[in-house]
């Protein structure tokens, strides 16, 4: 596969699906592409033909308005046609503007409440254990979200629990809907927080697949894992890169079509 021109597909899918609807969140589903790419095309085990499958590997999706850019993948897997991106945030649409478990093939839990992702995929990680099943459970969170509690309990339970098929991701981007995290609420250095907690961490290229798929298979010693994935929000299109007001405000014409210039497959 050329990641490259793959990315940019999907990045392209992203926007018009959101243009189409004139609502939803741009910026942070941009950002988070490759993470999602070295996911689904590389490291877990999961069957577009088969989106239930006992075996498969879970992924929890917690910063859940970021979720085009996770139907654009899922689409792309064969889960459900492609044609069904056009309905984003219809009311008859499987496609709403948080996963859906119940509507959508591919979706393994409903997200939307930041913060409570790291929590379920604790869960489902413990699940596992206690029934001796091997899959494994990776979870994708964004930076502001790691300022919610839940996010510290459910780290802290990781540990205390062993949970080595448990994957925490962060889409760090370093904005949130009000601006940068250090003026809303600093994170700190949020690699050495997670490694106090008892997680094995990584820190990667965000935009980089290969180093985010090394990273996912490399041995986490026994300890749940924590990627830091150094992102830009609005990967892609000039005028959004690393502006936050691009959290969630659709585009207009003229800005639709700018950004899908700048995208053409050349």
């Amino acid at each position: 596969m050329q990641y490259d021109l793959k990315a940019t597909e999907l990045r392209r899918e992203i926007l018009s699906m959101l243009y189409a609807c004139q609502s939803g969140h741009p910026g942070g589903s941009l950002s988070c592409v490759e993470i999602l790419m070295g996911l689904y095309y590389d490291v877990m085990n999961v069957d577009g033909k088969n989106p239930k499958m006992a075996d498969r590997d879970r992924f929890v999706l917690s910063k859940g308005h970021a979720c085009p850019a996770l139907y654009a993948i899922l689409a792309d897997k064969g889960f459900f046609p492609k044609e069904d991106l056009k309905k984003l945030r219809q009311i008859d649409s499987h496609l709403q503007g948080h996963p859906d478990s119940g509507k959508t093939p591919g979706v393994d839990v409903n997200t939307g409440s930041l913060g409570q992702g790291a929590s379920v995929a604790v869960g489902l990680a413990m699940a596992a254990k206690h029934g001796k099943k091997a899959y494994n459970v990776y979870a994708l969170l964004g930076d502001g979200e790691c300022q919610e509690g839940l996010v510290w309990e459910a780290a802290m339970s990781a540990a205390h629990y062993q949970l080595d098929n448990l994957v925490f991701m962060l889409d760090y981007n370093k904005l949130q809907i009000d601006g940068s995290n250090e003026e809303v609420m600093s994170l700190g250095n949020i690699v050495q927080k997670f490694e106090a907690f008892g997680f094995c961490c990584f820190e990667v290229d965000g935009h980089n697949i290969e180093a985010i798929v090394a990273a996912l298979k490399a041995s986490s010693d026994g300890k749940p894992k924590f990627i830091c994935c150094d992102t830009i929000k609005g990967k892609g299109v000039s005028f959004m890169e690393n502006q936050f007001g691009w959290h969630g405000r659709p585009l207009n014409k003229e800005e639709f079509d700018a950004a899908m210039k700048e995208l053409e497959v050349k």
